[in-house]
């Protein structure tokens, strides 16, 4: 493992544990050459994932990308940093175990608000107003009749 520090590959496991969800090893290391301390974490991997673009453009499945974009929509509410690693491994395990190697950008984003929408109404709300490109007031009270059960959106004025 590469030191993110000195960029050193003379690093060592000083200790190793499972997360609390066993989904991952968390292994603590330290550089030999610099003795910078970090942390890495090694999952299992099902499948090789690659995300088709609206634009037709291949990429691939990168869930870093997905944990700062999951973590944005969190900012500032009331969910612990485990619960979102949870949600993000959640997630993956759902879009790998949907047998395909290749997955449409559209499956990852409503998966994304699925999950969120189970987890934190605000932060769906957030996730959709970016991802289905929300411009102008009615698309968030689309998006907040969604939550609420409604097909139809009345107006403010009407609701009780």
């Amino acid at each position: 493992m590469r030191c993110p520090s000195c960029g050193s590959l003379d690093t060592q496991v000083k200790d190793s544990r499972p997360t609390e969800d066993s989904a991952a090893i968390r292994r603590r290391r330290v550089c030999l050459t610099c003795n910078f301390r970090f942390t890495t974490f090694e999952r299992v991997q099902l499948r090789e994932l690659v995300v088709i673009k609206r634009n037709g453009r291949r990429v691939p499945f990168d869930r870093d990308k997905l944990m700062r974009s999951i973590s944005i929509s969190l900012r500032k509410r009331p969910v612990e940093p485990e619960r979102i690693e949870e949600l993000v491994s959640k997630i993956v395990r759902e879009l790998e175990s949907l047998g395909e190697s290749e997955v449409s950008s559209e499956t990852v984003g409503e998966t994304v608000m699925e999950q969120l929408r189970l987890l934190d109404d605000v932060a769906y709300v957030r996730f959709a107003s970016v991802y289905r490109n929300f411009r102008e007031p009615k698309d968030f009270e689309n998006a907040l009749a969604e939550l609420s059960g409604e097909d139809d959106p009345k107006p403010a004025a009407t609701r009780k």
